[in-house]
């Protein structure tokens, strides 16, 4: 079995200071490929030092997260567009809508969230997404770009069924992370009826870990407990979500031979 960590930020404190053993637990679980997304400028350096370490099992995306979204908006989105000009990623992200903790830049966060995935259909590259306290907003956003071919993921998913509906009825995929595992959260009511084909599975590592690890710092190889949750709910053998769910990152995110 091979699974893909669709969103982990290796880079990040404290997993960067342990990242020989956390890589090495990832492979012994199978996670042979992990992508990472994007910040802002502040954490792009290691970023791209954890991809040129492990240049055959880690991946770049680039983009700007919706709570870096600040005055600095354009200086910022000029060092993505700058890099994006230089070299390929694999994705761009993480991107979207977070109203949160501030609501001070919501408009720069909209403007922010519509250039790069404009960048994205310019580029051919999937997008990664980043909603929270803005799901409605964040679907009606992506809407006209969905349908001039945009695809991706809503990262770490903890939507409603409805939301949920909405979402693959855009061709986007669901990232489920650790809180499908958790009990009062509702993720897996949401996400039972949903075919298998637009499931995706992550950690957004370091954060979010699934039970039984929950409280303690993030890893890909934790993943396994949300695979396992998943076969739990969908009916299915641990292997099938490891093939189902590989096949579908692969051919979002352009990899293997799918």
């Amino acid at each position: 079995m091979r699974f893909i960590d669709t969103h982990a930020h290796l880079y990040s404190s404290p997993i960067k200071e342990n990242i020989e053993g956390i890589m090495k637990n990832a492979m012994d679980n199978g996670i042979d490929t992990i992508i990472m997304p994007a910040i802002d400028s502040t954490t792009l350096e290691a970023m791209l030092e954890v991809e040129k370490t492990y240049p055959e099992n880690c991946m770049a995306m680039m983009g700007l997260h919706p709570c870096s979204v600040k005055e600095n908006v354009k200086e910022e989105l000029a060092i993505i567009e700058a890099q994006l000009q230089k070299r390929k990623f694999i994705a761009i992200g993480e991107i979207g809508l977070d109203y949160y903790w501030d609501k001070t830049f919501t408009t720069e966060q909209m403007l922010a969230f519509e250039i790069q995935m404009q960048w994205a259909l310019d580029y051919k590259l999937p997008i990664a997404i980043h909603t929270r306290n803005a799901m409605g907003e964040t679907i009606e956003a992506v809407k006209p770009f969905a349908k001039k071919g945009l695809r991706g993921i809503f990262h770490c998913f903890s939507g409603s069924k409805e939301s949920a509906e909405q979402i693959i009825s855009m061709d986007f995929h669901l990232g489920l992370g650790g809180v499908l595992t958790y009990k009062n959260a509702g993720v897996a009511e949401a996400i039972k009826d949903i075919p298998m084909e637009w499931l995706v599975l992550e950690t957004d590592a370091p954060y979010l870990s699934p039970v039984p690890y929950r409280g303690k710092t993030n890893e890909p190889s934790y993943m396994i407990q949300v695979a396992m949750k998943l076969a739990e709910i969908k009916n299915l053998p641990l292997h099938e979500i490891a093939s189902i769910t590989t096949n579908n990152a692969e051919k979002l995110f352009g990899l293997g031979n799918s």
